[in-house]
């Protein structure tokens, strides 16, 4: 701990680096000086709302685990499972893939979306996911759960007869850099092309936004947005987020890059890893409320109003976060294996060992393993 003499040591210290970077704050609201007249109120509406949320092994991991098993799971906000599978860094990449794509499968998502690329591997659909044992990286279920939760939410929007307007919520911006080449724009493409499509035949409309909590342009402008109130207290409020201020926040121009090629036809690289149009919302009144940064599709932009009007019932149901959409949240809850479920996903894990191991004195000692592995008094008080 601080004694007193470091204390006042340390506080000027503090003050005399904030006096010298003062002029780092001054470029911030500089920089933000423009926004300042650019939010909008968000008018409320109402539609159905859907969200997915994908949970990996980081979450849903074991205390006994030899094999680093991994549950990848995606759920939506109503409870239903839309994909599950178990992997662990030592799957082979080429049986993963045969499987997702088995005939037998046919409405598998990452099949669906392999199949639609004209991919016939996942090495194909990522470069992330080398089956090359001398290339292949430990941390691949990560890439492999982004994939599959990409994967669902374009069944959901390709393959979906909604019976009414519709508002897909994904947990995150609309941006990836885990696909080969421009197959993320292609992607994207296929979606506009279902959504327009389901706009004219249905008289429908589809849209879908990616809300982040945590990004890098909100994080370098947060207090600058503060001091110059961009959001002043009394309403709902949204805004975009200019390019320039993007530019600043982000070390990777084809990260911000809009899905749509150059009209000066320069020799820039062609646009592959961003869909989205960026804003700031703030679905609370007050000026403290919190603010996220949201992702609408591209083509969608003109439809923010609408958009942000859609889930702010939904925002200001919110719990336990306020004011982030409550839709987020439950399918954030379903996709975690906890209680019961991971109790269940340990002793079918233990299984299978045990039936590796054979009858005799070694299941004795796997028994007396797990014990070991199991901490019974951090459950009796957590």
């Amino acid at each position: 701990m601080f004694d007193a003499e470091s204390i006042t040591r340390l506080r000027k210290e503090v003050k005399r680096t904030t006096i010298e970077n003062r002029w780092l704050l001054d470029q911030l609201l500089s920089e933000i000086e423009p926004m300042r007249h650019a939010a909008i109120k968000i008018q409320p509406r109402t539609t159905t709302s859907i969200s997915l949320v994908a949970s990996d092994g980081g979450n849903n991991r074991a205390e006994f685990n030899p094999f680093e098993l991994q549950v990848v799971r995606v759920m939506d906000s109503h409870g239903v499972e839309l994909l599950t599978k178990v992997v662990s860094p030592y799957t082979d990449l080429a049986d993963l893939a045969a499987w997702h794509l088995d005939p037998a499968r046919p409405d598998d998502p990452l099949g669906t979306l392999m199949r639609d690329l004209g991919c016939d591997s996942l090495y194909a659909l990522s470069p992330m996911l080398n089956n090359d044992p001398e290339k292949k990286s430990p941390g691949w279920p990560l890439v492999y759960r982004d994939l599959c939760e990409w994967a669902v939410l374009y069944q959901l929007i390709t393959r979906t007869h909604w019976g009414s307007d519709t508002l897909i919520v994904r947990d995150g911006l609309l941006r990836s850099k885990i696909f080969r080449g421009d197959l993320f724009v292609q992607m994207y493409r296929r979606i506009m092309e279902t959504i327009e499509e389901t706009k004219s035949r249905r008289r429908r409309d589809v849209f879908l936004v990616g809300i982040a909590k945590r990004t890098e342009v909100l994080q370098r402008y947060a207090t600058a947005m503060s001091v110059q109130e961009i959001f002043p207290s009394g309403h709902p409020l949204f805004a975009a987020v200019p390019m320039e201020l993007q530019q600043k926040a982000y070390k990777w121009p084809e990260y911000i890059r809009a899905p749509v090629a150059d009209a000066d036809g320069d020799s820039k690289e062609d646009p592959k890893f961003n869909i989205g149009s960026m804003h700031f919302v703030r679905f609370g009144s007050a000026q403290s409320d919190p603010v996220w940064t949201a992702d609408l599709l591209h083509a969608q932009a003109a439809d923010a109003q609408k958009i942000f009007g859609f889930l702010l019932g939904d925002a200001v149901e919110g719990f336990p976060v306020p004011f982030y959409p409550l839709c987020l949240q439950r399918a954030d809850e379903h996709a975690h294996v906890v209680g019961l479920d991971m109790d269940i996903l340990r002793d079918e894990l233990a299984a299978a060992v045990r039936g590796l191991l054979g009858d005799g004195t070694r299941q004795k000692i796997l028994d007396g393993l797990m014990l070991a592995y199991t901490d019974i008094a951090s459950r009796r008080y957590s």
